[in-house]
């Protein structure tokens, strides 16, 4: 067995096991089990690479493994029959489109994508709140006549599906090569002294950009070094304040008690503060995977991106039985649960109420002892 990843429409991949002795060649389209079927992809990592993936990305199974095959190579008729069904997604999405509107529901439709032996329709959308869509959901299965399935996404998911070309003029990262949408916040963009004017550092899906945290890392480490911008000093010539740090050319700029301000190197600051008799403190370099669990903190203090209500759910409909409606949920939501539910912060029952050794609140006294085991 072979551990192998297969790429689909709209960035989406998934890891199958391939039981022939060769491999398969990179890019070969491949038939694969699917929800109730079978779907055609195309092999985007395999070898070393895909158990490295499998590892260390969102949609990997890690040490539990995946129990779904790949089940042949595409003939040229299959991989002709899948250009044709990819034809069929947008006019797909712009009649469950005038469906939305129909209903009055509040809900932008973003993409569409067909089961490559047309069992299953998927339809991604975002939306503002939660949307009951269930009424959608069976009209959609009697139109189309097949199993349908509406999974809420977040504008930042919408843009890695739909692709694009940012800002810098390159491929948008969330579509070519990052492998996990991490939370950014304006923190990132403070510890760089970048703009905070919204328009200079939000990409195209109207969230702060993926790339601010390539570099945060360095600045998190080389700020360490330096001594913090406001703090009082002691040097050769008294007590002086910290009005800026450049951290690229390791200067400080300082302010004394007669206003003068001068520029100088950190190294120099140093030896006039040890002098002093006030060294300042010597902060060893910061490994890269010691910054990294730093850098952490700030999704911990504030997971900003989705300010949406992503739901927890997807909705399916047979069109065997339109009226029954299954809900199930996500793959990625259970994987957020899972991520989130250590770090999650929760608050007192009850503040500091009748905690030993603290009377009432509400002023009286309580002499009561505290029971002696065995009884209660």
């Amino acid at each position: 067995m072979h551990l192998i990843e297969v790429a689909f429409k709209g960035n989406r991949k998934d890891f199958f096991l391939w039981e022939a002795d060769e491999l398969p060649p990179l890019k070969a389209a491949v038939i694969v089990d699917a929800d109730r079927g079978e779907d055609l992809g195309i092999v985007h990592a395999h070898g070393e690479l895909a158990q490295k993936r499998n590892a260390g990305t969102p949609h990997g199974y890690g040490e539990a493994g995946t129990t779904k095959k790949v089940r042949r190579l595409a003939t040229p008729d299959e991989v002709k029959r899948a250009d044709e069904m990819r034809a069929l997604n947008e006019d797909a999405r712009r009649r469950a489109m005038e469906r939305v509107k129909s209903n009055a529901l509040v809900m932008k439709l973003s993409d569409a994508e067909w089961q490559w032996d047309r069992k299953k329709l998927t339809l991604y959308f975002t939306a503002d709140k939660r949307v009951d869509f269930r009424t959608l959901v069976r009209e959609l299965a009697s139109m189309f006549r097949t199993r349908i399935e509406l999974k809420q996404i977040g504008v930042r998911d919408e843009a890695k599906r739909l692709d694009g070309i940012g800002r810098c003029g390159r491929q948008y990262c969330s579509s070519s090569w990052l492998p996990e949408l991490r939370p950014v916040n304006l923190g990132v963009a403070k510890d760089q002294r970048l703009s905070l004017n919204p328009s200079q550092i939000s990409g195209a899906c109207g969230r702060l950009m993926c790339c601010l945290r390539y570099e945060h890392e360095f600045y998190v480490q080389s700020r360490k070094r330096f001594p913090k911008e406001g703090k009082i000093i002691k040097t050769k010539r008294g007590e002086e304040k910290v009005v800026s740090n450049d951290i690229f050319r390791e200067r400080v700029m300082l302010r004394g008690e007669d206003g003068e301000v001068r520029t100088i190197l950190l190294a120099e600051l140093r030896e006039e503060a040890e002098a002093a008799g006030v060294p300042l403190p010597i902060i060893a370099a910061v490994t890269p995977s010691r910054a990294s669990e730093e850098t952490e903190a700030i999704d911990e203090i504030g997971e900003v991106e989705e300010d949406e209500a992503i739901s927890d759910e997807v909705i399916i409909a047979d069109a065997q039985a339109p009226d029954v409606v299954e809900t199930v949920a996500s793959s990625a939501a259970q994987s957020d649960a899972r991520e989130r539910r250590p770090n999650r912060r929760r608050g007192r029952r009850g503040g500091r109420r009748n905690r030993p050794g603290r009377g009432p609140r509400d002023g009286s006294s309580d002499s009561t002892p505290p029971p002696q085991g065995g009884e209660s």
